[in-house]
């Protein structure tokens, strides 16, 4: 019996590369993070049709936002802490179930305060999936594009912020507001069998004793982070939250629909841009982002009668925010080290704080000084965050990243 060679006249297949990024394993981790800030975001566009069937005024019927902002805040740190060991896709399974059964349950709700109970026990199942993102990211990336990896991971977080209002208010005109959770839901549980197929499951990583929250907050960089994201975010939150009633202030009112496209469309391609180039130039990244951001609130500040200048305000403004998340988190990422886990759920509770807080001083400055105040009032905590982004040049954002 004799050994048979057999050849191939086939072209030889390419090496596999190892430099490659897990597309559809971040594509998962992209849609996870997609469908909690839609699902935070959603009753935005719904407080009309939500307040009748809740028997609440509008201004009760928004709380439903800020207790689920609330809830991601309180829950992020012990919920990441108490599930530090578990597998990663474990966690971030559940937390997507969490989602899943509290949109079908809101939809279903006809009662303000079990809508409010099953808004905060979402908004939990939230703080479990942001600190997630971005480590699991960079874990699963190779040297070298960690940032890339972080950039496309949470690229979900600004596009379902930006589609998340006119996305609800179209499906409600299509079969009323529970037809959007019922949507939101369904994305949900779709979301948990593409992590389910594409997702490998890393194992959990024990909370390091030296790790404990008050050790982490004095690593060097970690609070001019914070508090540039703490700025950043409240002033975008004290327009973005009242985008309606600043367009009716400048006379678009019935443009709404077409502006907000035009903020979804630039903060897409922020996303395309900055996972470019966020390995190597993160330090100019976040301080364009900053003076851009300051910009368009300037030019939103000053115009009137001047629609195409709104426009390219807020497309500037989209393409300024799109990708700060993965701006903050990648310089939390470098600053803190071993710690990034603690440090990323501290920046997840300073991230959802600031989106509740940005909504309720703003709804205290339309009530006590109008709409216009709200514009200043976000222009001079840009100049701020800008101001600590700039001068935090050795270890927050240095200069060689």
């Amino acid at each position: 019996m004799t050994d048979t060679i057999t050849t191939s006249t086939g072209p030889t297949p390419a090496p596999a590369r190892h430099d490659r990024l897990p597309g559809n394993a971040l594509f998962g981790l992209f849609l996870a993070g997609f469908i909690s800030i839609l699902t935070e975001c959603l009753p935005a566009g719904l407080l009309p049709e939500m307040s009748r069937t809740l028997n609440t005024g509008v201004s009760l019927t928004g709380q439903t936002v800020t207790i689920y902002a609330l809830a991601t805040a309180l829950g992020a740190i012990p919920l990441a802490r108490a599930t530090a060991t578990w597998p990663r896709k474990h966690v971030l399974q559940l937390a997507l179930a969490v989602v899943a059964v509290t949109n079908a349950l809101t939809a279903l709700s006809d009662d303000y305060t079990l809508t409010m109970v099953l808004r905060f026990l979402a908004g939990l199942g939230t703080g479990l999936i942001w600190p997630l993102l971005g480590g699991y990211a960079a874990r699963l990336a190779p040297e070298g594009r960690q940032g890339r990896a972080i950039a496309i991971a949470l690229a979900g977080t600004p596009i379902g912020l930006a589609l998340g209002i006119p996305l609800g208010t179209w499906l409600s005109s299509l079969g009323g507001w529970q037809l959007a959770f019922y949507a939101s839901a369904a994305v949900s549980v779709m979301t948990m069998a593409w992590v389910l197929l594409a997702l490998p499951n890393l194992p959990g990583q024990p909370v390091d004793a030296r790790f404990k929250i008050s050790h982490v907050l004095v690593i060097p960089g970690l609070r001019p982070i914070l508090f540039a994201l703490a700025t950043y975010m409240i002033a975008h939150n004290l327009l973005y939250t009242y985008i309606t009633d600043l367009l009716l202030h400048l006379g678009m009112a019935d443009q709404t629909g077409w502006v907000l496209f035009a903020f979804g469309v630039t903060s897409v391609l922020s996303v395309l841009v900055v996972g470019t180039h966020i390995d190597r130039h993160l330090r100019r990244l976040a301080v364009s982002s900053t003076l851009l951001l300051g910009a368009s609130v300037l030019v939103l500040g000053v115009v009137a009668d001047a629609p195409v200048l709104v426009y390219v305000a807020v497309a500037v403004w989209g393409f300024a925010f799109g990708s700060s998340p993965s701006l903050f988190v990648g310089a939390t990422i470098n600053a803190t080290g071993g710690a990034g886990d603690v440090a990323q759920s501290i920046t997840i509770t300073v991230f959802s704080a600031s989106i509740a807080v940005g909504g309720f001083i703003g709804g205290l400055l339309l009530a006590g000084l109008g709409t216009a105040s709200i514009t200043w009032a976000a222009l001079i905590l840009l100049i701020v965050a800008a101001a600590t982004v700039i001068g935090s040049a050795k270890h927050a954002f240095p200069k060689n990243a």
